[in-house]
């Protein structure tokens, strides 16, 4: 069509701009806007924990059989899967940018579940966990203090305790985690001589350290069926050690 058929015809040209201009406006009403849209494909971590495992030996009896029940999980791209020599196991199973990361994260967890059939005793134990993460750091935040005595345990345990929780309260945080985290804990070395001597093996050690270092209830006084006593005295006996 020639240019001077508008020019020719002003008003009909007039018409035209101002019913293209009124559908644009209709249409800009009608288009999904997202202020936040999904950029990054969602992604789902798995670590587990074999005590006193190689990394061959994780990763014949940790990863093998979580892979095999992973492979296929809907809207997965790719799976990537480290085993170290300190026991540790972890997985990281990325999903296509339009997957749900709640479901993604569910759906994990029910295959994990599948798999637990196949793991040893000791890595369900200790727990597998599934948590949705972003694959990129948001922010870090660190603690200091001009006070001597508040020292790197000290503030790293005030973290643990006082802040973590804090910060996964936040609507939209994934993870929280204390990088270099320092705890207060206790550390036991064993003499192999004198375990010798005595017979025992670490592993006795173990079971009788866990067996001391308990909550155990250890009764009432003045309960039923007993009769004619007004009151009831709880036992309290020693429990988890501290020294």
């Amino acid at each position: 069509m020639k240019v001077s058929f508008f020019i020719d015809r002003p008003v009909f040209s007039a018409v035209i701009s101002i019913l293209i201009v009124i559908v644009g406006i209709i249409g800009l009403q009608m288009l999904p806007i997202d202020q936040y849209p999904q950029i990054t494909p969602p992604v789902v971590k798995i670590s587990a924990s074999y005590p006193g495992a190689s990394a061959v030996t994780v990763s014949q009896a940790v990863a093998t059989p979580i892979e095999q029940e992973l492979n296929g999980t809907p809207g997965m791209l790719y799976m990537e899967s480290n085993s170290s020599n300190s026991g540790g196991f972890l997985a990281t199973v990325t999903f296509d940018i339009s997957a749900d990361p709640d479901l993604a994260a569910v759906e994990i967890q029910n295959r994990i579940k599948l798999a637990e059939s196949s793991l040893p005793a000791e890595v369900v134990q200790n727990g597998i966990s599934v948590e949705k993460q972003a694959a990129s750091q948001l922010m870090t935040i660190c603690l200091r203090s001009d006070d001597p005595k508040f020292d790197e345990i000290y503030l790293s345990n005030f973290a643990t305790i006082n802040v973590l929780d804090l910060l996964r309260r936040v609507p939209g945080v994934g993870r929280v985690s204390n990088i270099g985290s320092r705890y207060y804990a206790m550390q036991i070395w064993v003499d192999p001589a004198k375990l010798a001597n005595f017979g025992l093996t670490v592993q006795d050690v173990q079971n009788a350290l866990k067996d001391q270092n308990r909550e155990s209830a250890a009764g009432v006084l003045g309960q039923q069926p007993v009769s004619g006593l007004d009151i009831t005295i709880p036992i309290s006996a020693q429990g988890r050690l501290s020294t």
